[in-house]
């Protein structure tokens, strides 16, 4: 047994492809409750009698506690078990479900999606460190291509599935979708996951947490809340004043602690940071594409929402086919190529979306989109095996839900610059400050709509470089060592 993994014999009995069933089924769960509820918010506001900016907390609690607490449920993985996490975290996602389909006032709704969340971190922070431990080096990266096949497909086909839901019989329903999948889930989970056999004397590290948690809170509030108030605002400015004093003092601890929440050494390692840096500005850059296609559809096209929705499912459609066999072909010819290119060709997508205007063809749009979700099918997958393949077994979870956590960061740092950036040269054009679309000025939206995805290809260019650079100083470091040999 590899320290802190499972029970060898368990292990070969298991049927993996059902863990990864499991698996798989739970984090599309997990990463759809984020978005999925953002097309009932006005219902909701209606039903609860809430403001139209107080509603908005619905969804953003639940990214804020999923950041907040997700390297604490990666660092009880590894000292008590990842499964038992991932089954305890499936639990509590279900429980939350529940109550948030039966509360009938905004406060226990937001009780509820805290439950929500704190359960689906603790599915994702151990999702991937679970498919890591039981798949074999093999086998590993087709593995990670269909989980983050899940991950995208969960966080892109919300919008659609949750205004089908809503039309059709009601907000409550929502969540009540999750109940059947999550009971199904956790029955599964006990009966075919491999037992681990944990014998650790560690404790988890409180004032790590706590500071980690001070740390994401105000960074998430204050970049949520700058779209509306801006970043001079004297609130906005103390958030993220707080975040980095936080920030500042858990590297502090973490580095004087015997058992931090975080072991730093792991950044070390070159590989696995340019990994986890290249999978931030991956979230960050097509994250800006996600915020604006939808807007310039719907205003600037005057498409309906139904036919909007149809356009942009072509992007995790795209991605289903090519994340499992960009995974796939990591297992066979190696992960740093195919980031390479997948991040080449976003780069690519992206840069041609800045020549889309209000008359382009709707056959240059989609082929674009095309692109780009060809470029992170095939980037995601093989990054996400290089960062989990560059850890020791007992420090699965930990990276695990540190690449999860990026992920959730950089989806939440690419919507604030998007929206940020595209009113401010919005702004910059008319002379005036706006905050939204002006109806009958599409030229002006082109125009800092153009301005965002150049910014976002050049932020994607610059992870294509980055995956340059790491492939060439690994060739060079592996002729090096076959040369001493």
């Amino acid at each position: 047994m590899g320290k802190g993994g499972f029970n060898l014999n368990q292990t070969q009995k298991t049927n993996k492809w059902s863990v990864l069933l499991i698996v798989i089924i739970t984090t599309f769960m997990a990463t759809l409750d984020g978005s999925i509820v953002n097309v009932a918010l006005p219902n909701m506001a209606k039903a609860l009698n809430v403001s139209t900016s107080g509603i908005q907390f619905v969804a953003t609690s639940y990214l804020i506690v999923i950041a907040g607490v997700i390297l604490v449920f990666g660092k009880l993985g590894d000292m008590i078990g990842k499964t038992k996490m991932f089954t305890i975290g499936i639990a509590l996602f279900t429980i939350g479900s529940l109550l948030c389909g039966l509360s009938g006032t905004y406060p226990v709704l937001i009780v509820a999606r805290v439950i929500q969340a704190i359960g689906a971190a603790g599915t994702m922070a151990n999702s991937q460190g679970i498919v890591t431990e039981i798949f074999p080096a093999n086998e590993r990266g087709k593995a990670l291509g269909i989980v983050g096949t899940a991950v995208a497909l969960g966080s892109l086909v919300g919008p659609g599935l949750g205004g089908l839901i809503v039309g059709a019989i009601g907000w409550e329903y929502i969540f009540f979708i999750n109940l059947p999948i999550g009971i199904i889930a956790v029955i599964a989970a006990l009966k075919l996951f491999p037992k681990t056999q944990h014998k650790t004397d560690q404790k988890l590290d409180m004032t790590g947490s706590v500071l980690f948690l001070v740390a994401i809170v105000p960074l998430f509030v204050s970049l949520n809340e700058s779209v509306h108030l801006g970043f001079a605002n004297p609130l906005i400015l103390s958030g993220f004043a707080v975040s980095v004093l936080s920030f500042i003092a858990f590297i502090f601890i973490e580095h004087s602690k015997a058992n931090p929440l975080v072991q730093l050494n792991m950044f070390s390692n070159r590989l696995f940071s340019l990994s986890i840096f290249c999978g931030f500005i991956s979230f960050v850059a097509i994250f800006c594409h996600n915020i604006l296609l939808t807007f310039y559809l719907q205003y600037v096209r005057a498409y309906s929402p139904s036919f909007s929705g149809m356009i942009m499912m072509v992007y995790p459609l795209i991605l289903t086919a090519v994340a499992p066999l960009s995974g796939h072909l990591s297992d066979k010819i190696g992960s740093e190529v195919l980031t390479f290119i997948g991040l080449g060709l976003s780069s690519i997508g992206l840069l041609l979306m800045s020549t889309v205007g209000a008359n382009s063809s709707l056959f240059y749009l989609i082929g674009i989109i095309a692109i780009m979700s060809v470029g992170m099918g095939m980037f995601q997958s093989p990054n996400n095996s290089l960062v989990m393949s560059t850890v020791s077994r007992d420090k699965l979870g930990v990276a695990g839900s540190i690449n999860a956590l990026i992920r959730n960061v950089g989806m939440v740092c690419g919507i604030a610059l998007a929206t940020t950036l595209l009113y401010s040269m919005m702004s910059f054009k008319l002379g005036i400050r706006v905050t939204s679309y002006i109806p009958g000025r599409s030229d002006v939206f082109i125009f800092g709509m153009h301005i965002v995805y150049l910014v976002a290809g050049g932020i994607s260019l610059l992870g294509a470089l980055l995956t340059l650079f790491r492939m060439r100083s690994n060739k060079q470091s592996r002729i090096v060592q076959e040369n001493i040999e």
